[in-house]
């Protein structure tokens, strides 16, 4: 009897399995997200991302650069978005990407094969793009959902990598790679400028000022070399001049509200100039990484 209990529970286990299993898959692959209207931010600079993870298209005679690819899911909501503003996904000459996890990197293999568009990304993420996802970062339940599929991501093809301070041009668009580090080892922060009537502003789309991992769970420390990667990533944002406040989550930079206030703003670009935002962030993660030390001792 006992043997037959325990053969019964197996197959009620492996049952579940595999209805659950594809259905957890799914949802892993879209994380939930939902479509946002597309609009233009500012001058060459649109906004084609979901409704929290987010994407940005720089257009140029050259051809057009897109930053970030979503989750694998959302890939259709991003093409829809771009050819809804009336561009052609076909123009796409080059990919960027903020960080290699699944709900930035994610899209990207599916986005180069509908646009043939070549992908840079850091060289200190290259290999997690590489391998969908896998980072001795994550938590180890995380890389087990990764390695059994579940949360692992088609890995896109890398035509360049890059270091800090790397500068990437198409045309008259030109884009530098800050490398954040700390998120991700290869986290990166765009910064570039749009022109907007007479005005050149300088637009900085912030990688994460997420940190890795709470120190709370699995005893996880903050090494020295994470310690020193965090506080020369926090640096190397407040010193840059910043008008344009964007980040790689929609609700980092208050998209839902700076999109509403565009209506009654003396112009549609003024929301999105937020400076003082920008360094309260900034200010708030450093806050809560000095917490996190703190908790590790």
């Amino acid at each position: 009897m006992k043997r037959l209990f325990l053969l019964g529970l197996a197959l009620v286990f492996a049952v579940a399995v595999l209805v659950l299993l594809p259905k957890w898959k799914q949802s892993s692959d879209n994380g939930g997200q939902l479509p946002r209207e597309p609009f233009r931010i500012a001058g060459n600079l649109y906004y084609v991302g979901t409704r929290d993870v987010t994407s940005f298209l720089l257009t140029g005679p050259k051809g057009h650069v897109l930053i970030d690819g979503g989750y694998p899911g959302t890939a259709p909501m991003i093409l829809k978005s771009i050819a809804t503003l009336g561009f052609n996904i076909k123009d796409v000459k080059l990919l960027l990407n903020s960080h290699a996890h699944i709900d930035h990197a994610g899209g990207l293999a599916a986005l180069q094969q509908a646009s043939g568009a070549q992908l840079w990304v850091s060289e200190a993420d290259a290999a997690l793009v590489s391998s969908g996802g896998v980072s001795a970062r994550n938590m180890a339940p995380v890389n087990g959902l990764i390695y059994l599929g579940i949360m692992r991501y088609p890995a896109p093809r890398i035509d360049h990598q890059f270091r800090d301070g790397a500068q990437i041009s198409l045309g008259p668009i030109r884009l530098t790679a800050h490398v954040t580090a700390g998120h991700t080892p290869g986290c990166t922060t765009w910064a570039f400028p749009v022109q907007e009537g007479d005005r050149e502003l300088l637009v900085v789309s912030v990688g994460s000022l997420s940190l890795p991992m709470p120190p709370s769970l699995f005893n996880w420390k903050y090494d020295a070399a994470l310690r020193q990667e965090l506080e020369r990533s926090y640096a190397t944002l407040r010193s840059l001049p910043a008008d344009i406040y964007l980040s790689s989550h929609a609700r980092a930079f208050s998209l839902k509200r700076k999109f509403e206030e565009r209506a009654s703003a003396p112009t549609p670009v003024a929301p999105f100039l937020d400076r003082a935002g920008y360094l309260e962030d900034i200010h708030k993660a450093e806050v809560a990484y000095h917490k996190a030390l703190q908790e590790q001792q």
